[in-house]
């Protein structure tokens, strides 16, 4: 009868990895490793324990009711094994190993990558990947550990940790509104605004003040842009107004690059979340991101 002596362990990740992203290839490239070492795992895996585990089909591995009940085992045994790592090293405040991040591409560059910095400089042996994009990852199949969603959190299987909400402010740059400053929503036909392209509706925005109706305004634009970067350099050289998130803006405004408009008037905002995979235990190096993420925000309140 097989043991668990009879088994390598470092399989078990292999086998996880591969279950997961569906494919020996994208197991290899999550993992790390060459696809033949990923292959041979998987081979001696099922020779150690003697049961076929995994199927393949013209397209994906797919799991054998054998390897459906050892996966869930798998998923437990690296859970425990994960957080009794976890809590071992919670002798110490250094953290070490590897930490991938995905992130939007403007919150990334303003609070991901400076914060990142921070912690590397705490923890040498911290290593830290940030994977910015606009588009949403699939968290599991590109070996996410973290993911910072902006805006509405969409139902999933992942857990998530609030952050901080954010408001969305119209700006411009100082000179093109110098000579004709907009005093309410009404007055903004003239003013093209730089569209953000991946919005639902990037030129249709609803203005609301207290003590009065909202107003729901429908921008011409001249120029669109799919990332928020692009917008705001956009709007700094004076090619339109801009609606941006405060975080992004807020240096830009202080040093008189942009400039606020309407400020008595609020735009739909949003939260921002910090989300990790459901099935792994939150791990220390999460933990700390996290926390950190948290006391940036609190400090500035």
């Amino acid at each position: 009868m097989t043991s668990l002596f009879d088994i390598n362990l470092n399989r078990l990740v292999v086998f996880a990895a591969v279950v997961e992203t569906g494919s020996i290839t994208a197991a290899a490239g999550r993992l790390g490793l060459a696809k033949t070492m990923v292959s041979a795992h998987i081979q001696k895996l099922e020779a150690e324990i003697g049961s076929n585990l995994l199927v393949r089909t013209t397209r994906r591995l797919h799991l054998t009711d054998a390897g459906g009940r050892f996966y869930d085992a798998c998923q437990k045994i690296l859970q425990d094994t994960e957080l009794a790592i976890a809590e071992a090293s919670n002798d110490t405040q250094q953290l070490r190993g590897k930490l991938r991040i995905s992130t939007s591409i403007d919150y990334g560059a303003s609070v991901v990558s400076p914060l990142a910095a921070r912690l590397c400089k705490l923890h040498p042996d911290l290593r830290i990947e940030i994977i910015a994009s606009d588009h949403r990852v699939d968290m599991v199949a590109e070996g996410i550990d973290l993911a910072i969603r902006i805006g509405r959190l969409a139902d999933s299987s992942h857990k998530a940790a609030f952050i901080a909400s954010f408001d969305e402010w119209l700006v411009a740059a100082p000179d093109y509104v110098a000579d004709r400053l907009p005093g309410a929503p009404d007055m903004l036909d003239a003013f093209p605004l730089i569209g953000l392209s991946v919005l639902s509706n990037p030129l249709h925005w609803t203005f609301t003040r207290q003590g009065f109706s909202s107003m729901t305004h429908r921008f011409q634009s001249s120029l669109m842009t799919n990332t928020s970067l692009g917008v705001q350099a956009a709007a700094r050289v004076g090619a339109g107004l801009a609606i941006l998130p405060d975080y992004a803006v807020k240096d830009d405004i202080a040093a008189g690059r942009l400039v606020r408009l309407l400020p008595e008037w609020s735009l739909p905002g949003g939260g921002i979340y910090a989300v990790f995979p459901g099935s792994v235990q939150r791990s220390q190096k999460v933990g700390v991101f996290i926390e950190a993420l948290k006391q940036r925000y609190s400090s500035e309140s």
